[in-house]
């Protein structure tokens, strides 16, 4: 069985009622057009509802009259309903009502009969993502792991990230045994446009760095897209610049396959395991070891159940993501 790990609540969910009525046809969706050429980009937050970095970052966006120099920006709470639901008592309850929105995200699903709240609005919000150029997801994890961009792999999406310079760990690779998230639904997952979207994981969900990181990591997105400049980045920005961005690409990702699943240690990810064999896990009965030398460790699951993907192992520089 996997550990149940309590964690503080630091963070504060900011009260969005005053973005409710967008400008876009939309609740909760602002559109801001410079007027000038230029990218049309969108910033996500809140695809889950218990995941409040990316709402604080929005409104700081807001609230600081950040705008775009060029181009057009959308700013969207993707799932309010599961977040207006948010309680710090409870912090797991909101991540969704219905289902996972970042599973959603096939046309199977999309066109299909099925009728829940993520679905409802999914569609919704489809003919913003079949319409902007440049996405930024914002999430938050489950462990203290340091932040991590999360791209499918393309080389669109590897150039994109290496220009945003944030945070320091990019991890290539697949997403989830079931569905698909809102980065690989196809407008954005077809190598033959040049429409690009990533997604970042700020930190621990309620950790109070996970907030500056989600406030920095939209700043260098706009900033390598030109909607800021330096000055307004380093007005604004809360964390130090990274000096250098490691590559990771994700070779396996492991679903639980009893109910017999536990974590050899209370992992937080990223963690470094220098020779092949080492036992991270053990599945009834049958330890899970690292296949290769130098494999990291990707965003553990704690709270992951049979069928369910409970960690990913990437290497530095190289390899192809498989699940």
């Amino acid at each position: 069985m996997a550990a149940d790990i309590a964690y503080p609540v630091e963070l504060v969910a900011p009260d969005i009622s005053a973005y409710r009525r967008g400008n876009v046809g939309v609740d909760y969706v602002q559109t801001f057009d410079s007027g000038v050429a230029g990218p049309d980009a969108m910033i996500n937050a809140v695809i889950h509802g218990n995941e409040l970095c990316g709402a604080i970052a929005i409104d700081y966006l807001m609230r600081s009259d950040i705008r775009p120099a060029r181009g057009k920006l959308t700013l969207a709470f993707v799932n309010p309903e599961a977040y207006l639901r948010f309680d710090p008592a409870a912090p797991g309850r909101s991540r969704f009502v219905d289902e996972d929105m970042n599973r959603v995200w096939t046309l199977e699903r999309l066109d299909g009969p099925d009728n829940t709240v993520e679905l409802r609005r999914a569609r919704q919000l489809r003919p913003l993502y079949d319409r902007v150029d440049r996405l930024l997801d914002i999430h938050s994890m489950g462990t203290y792991s340091d932040p991590i961009m999360l791209i499918h792999g393309l080389e669109k999406e590897r150039r994109l990230t290496r220009e945003i310079g944030y945070p320091a760990m990019i991890a290539c690779g697949a997403g989830h045994v079931q569905g698909l998230r809102l980065i690989e639904y196809a407008p954005f997952n077809d190598p033959a446009t040049d429409r690009i979207a990533c997604l970042v994981e700020c930190g621990q969900h309620w950790a109070a760095t996970s907030a500056d990181v989600a406030i920095d990591t939209a700043l260098h997105y706009l900033r390598a897209l030109g909607m800021i400049d330096e000055a307004t980045l380093a007005a604004h920005r809360r964390t130090d610049p990274v000096p250098e961005q490691t590559v990771a690409d994700v070779t396996h990702g492991y679903a639980i396959r009893t109910d017999d699943f536990f974590f050899t240690q209370a992992f937080k990810g990223l963690e470094r395991f220098a020779k092949a064999g080492a036992v991270i896990a053990v599945d009834g009965g049958e330890e899970i070891r690292t296949p290769y030398d130098d494999c990291i460790l990707v965003m553990p699951n704690h709270r992951a159940v049979k069928g369910q993907r409970a960690f990913r192992l990437a290497r530095l520089g190289g390899g192809s993501a498989t699940d």
